[in-house]
């Protein structure tokens, strides 16, 4: 048996002991993990949206940077012309 068989195994076993002992708790525990996998998510979502800020972020500073060079580049293709001309 590979290693991937045995970790596969080894994961279905962990998930069929968590729910025959989730099945067996009492109301309050299955509230608790509901809770948890409720947080979980909506930690997951605020750490998705925090990093989609920062890509939106970091992106639009990009486009400002381009935009200044674009310019400057602009600027001094003018001042040659005018030199030129």
């Amino acid at each position: 048996m590979g290693n991937k068989t045995k970790g596969l195994l080894a994961l279905v076993g962990l998930g069929a002991l968590a729910y025959w002992k989730y099945k067996n708790s009492s109301p309050e525990q299955k509230q608790m993990v509901k809770d948890k996998i409720n947080n979980a998510k909506d930690n997951l979502n605020k750490w998705g949206n925090d990093l989609k800020d920062k890509a939106n972020n970091v992106a639009s500073q990009v486009q400002d940077k381009a935009d200044e060079f674009k310019n400057k580049a602009q600027d001094t293709v003018n001042k040659a012309q005018e030199t030129v001309g």
